[in-house]
């Protein structure tokens, strides 16, 4: 068998192989488009999910606060224009997104302690049957669900890197107030977590537009 004739035999065994190589390949692409478009829909679907539990809480907030100024009796009004200086800061910081989804979830953290001293005082200030007390619950209830969607959306961006808790330790709680005090607390604890809540909004819309949008347009450019 002359050289000619081996040439033709190889050029022969190699094109199938050529062809088998090519849809490999475009089937391994294809698969991992469509993983990666499957990540991208659960990132905005997480976001979506804690979007709206935000949304809930901070109407939810909204009517809470109303019931708080009812039942505190005569000038309360006034007393929620009073500043209350050991509330943690509503506003979210951080220059990355990921510092700026830590900065959600430890907001969130800092204040459900306050938020349970809220109730604490308002047990000894209003009926068993109070709607402040039931709306103080479920505000802390919902707001416990949304650190922990919080956090897995974090550990589903950065997975094995624990989302830290707030620096400094516990939160700190202010020291025994008179019945005077307690109101003009709660009503700036429910009023500054409503802010707070008002921000994680916005900076989940913004995340969502962000984050899950990278990811797709850095897919794209490996794919």
């Amino acid at each position: 068998m002359n050289g000619h004739v081996k040439s033709m035999h190889f050029g022969q065994f190699m094109e199938p192989a050529t062809t088998l190589l090519s849809l490999l390949l475009l089937m391994a692409v294809d698969s991992t488009r469509t993983v990666a478009a499957s990540r991208n829909q659960q990132c905005g679907n997480s976001l979506q999910q804690t979007l709206k539990l935000t949304r809930l809480i901070q109407k939810e907030s909204v009517d809470l606060i109303k019931t708080y100024k009812t039942s505190q009796g005569e000038m309360s009004e006034l007393l929620c224009k009073v500043a209350v200086p050991s509330i943690p800061d509503p506003n979210i910081s951080g220059l990355e997104p990921s510092e700026r989804i830590v900065s959600i979830y430890t907001h969130i953290r800092a204040f459900l302690p306050h938020i349970k001293r809220v109730y604490e005082q308002q047990t000894d200030l209003q009926l068993p049957t109070s709607p402040v007390l039931t709306g103080l619950l479920r505000v802390s209830t919902r707001s416990n669900s949304l650190a922990t969607l919080i956090n897995n959306f974090y550990q589903s961006l950065f997975p094995n890197v624990p989302i830290p808790e707030p620096a400094g330790g516990p939160t700190e709680l202010p020291p025994p107030q008179n019945v005077f005090q307690q109101k003009v607390y709660g009503c700036a604890v429910l009023k500054t977590y409503k802010e707070l809540l008002a921000n994680i909004s916005r900076e989940l819309r913004t995340l969502k537009s962000k984050v899950c949008r990278n990811r797709r347009q850095i897919n794209m450019l490996f794919f």
